[in-house]
């Protein structure tokens, strides 16, 4: 079993899922499974089929998190240090070639978010950034083309 790398925010996002998925839409599943079959035949209750399915669809993704939950490697940012970019680090970059200063945080998998600057530690970004140092340039092989940006400044917070 593989660990899955993961900041304390990371763990206690996937946590709250779980309790949401477990305390509130299992109950609420249940009971739209309730009310379908009161419905009367089964074989045609396109109610029923739907909430056997939204059950069935909210099941797997339980075990999807207990599971992730169960592997994971909480890493407490705030108590890394450093210059060279590892697991954690924020990073603020410059776009060699339009001078776009962009920020990012690597991070685990299931917390990657590009639009709020997280990306996972296993994409094209973060695995060119790791070991990089402030003022090193960085060649990063992206699905839109190629990208060098300089690296101005490593953080972790």
């Amino acid at each position: 079993m593989d660990k899955v790398p993961m900041t304390t925010g990371g763990y206690a996002a996937l946590e709250q899922e779980l309790k949401t998925r477990q305390q509130e839409e299992r109950p609420r599943i249940i009971q739209a499974i309730s009310e379908a079959r009161q419905h009367g035949d089964l074989s045609e209750n396109a109610e029923y089929h739907a909430a056997k399915e939204s059950q069935s669809l909210n099941e797997g993704r339980i075990a999807e998190v207990e599971d992730k939950l169960s592997r994971a490697e909480v890493i407490d940012v705030s108590k890394l240090s450093g210059s060279t970019i590892k697991f954690g680090a924020t990073v603020d970059l410059i776009d060699e070639d339009t001078d776009e200063e962009k920020t990012f945080q690597i991070v685990g998998e299931t917390e990657a978010d590009v639009k709020l600057g997280k990306v996972s530690i296993s994409s094209p970004t973060a695995r060119a950034l790791i070991g990089k140092k402030v003022g090193d340039t960085v060649e990063v092989n992206t699905p839109g083309g190629g990208k060098s940006y300089e690296v101005t400044k490593v953080s972790f917070r």
